[in-house]
C-alpha cells in the first residue's frame, strides 16, 4: 500500500488539480475545468492512506453510491490510471449514446418496429406496443419465429 506522501505525490503530479484541505487533516482534489457541477476528482485522501476517487461514469470502476471508489489498496500506476480517466469523464461531455430502431417484415410485407426505449426493446405496430423484452436477443428471437426478419433500404 503506498503511503500517504506517496498517494500525495502522485496525485499532485496532475497540475490540473487543485488542492484544497478539509477536517481531520483530510485533502480534497478539484478538477475546476469541470464541465459538470461535479469537480472533485480525489475525495478525503487521509494521512493513513485512505481516499476516494470519483469515477461515476467512468468505466472499468465499481463506484459506490456516491460515485466514488476507494483508493487504499491501490498501486502507484492503478492510482495514476483512476485519475486520469476521472479527469476525463469530467472533461468530456456525455455523449447520448444512439438507442436502436430497426423495422423488420414479413413475407406478406408487413412491417413491426423494434425500438430501445430505457432499457427495454419494444416491437410496435405502428403505434401499438405489440411485445417488450428485456433484451435485443430476445426481441430479435421472438420477431423471427414470427416470420420477420429485419428490413434492408
Amino acid at each position: 500500500m503506498l503511503t500517504f506522501e506517496e498517494k500525495q505525490q502522485i496525485i499532485e503530479g496532475f497540475p490540473e488539480l487543485v488542492k484544497k484541505e478539509v477536517s481531520m487533516k483530510r485533502l480534497n482534489y478539484h478538477y475546476e475545468e469541470s464541465l459538470f457541477d461535479k469537480t472533485v476528482v480525489v475525495q478525503h485522501l487521509h494521512p493513513n492512506g485512505n481516499g476516494f476517487v470519483y469515477v461515476a461514469d467512468v468505466k472499468g470502476y465499481e463506484p459506490d453510491e456516491r460515485g466514488l471508489v476507494n483508493i487504499r489498496e491501490f498501486s502507484a500506476d492503478e492510482l495514476r490510471t483512476v485519475i486520469q480517466a476521472a479527469i476525463k469523464g469530467l472533461a468530456t461531455e456525455a455523449v447520448e449514446e444512439e438507442m436502436l430502431e430497426e423495422v423488420w417484415q414479413n413475407a406478406e410485407g408487413q412491417t413491426l418496429t423494434l425500438l430501445e426505449e430505457d432499457d427495454f426493446f419494444n416491437v410496435y405496430h405502428g403505434y401499438n406496443l405489440e411485445e417488450g423484452f428485456g433484451d435485443y436477443e430476445e426481441a430479435a428471437g421472438y420477431l423471427k419465429e414470427e416470420g420477420f426478419s429485419v428490413k434492408t433500404k
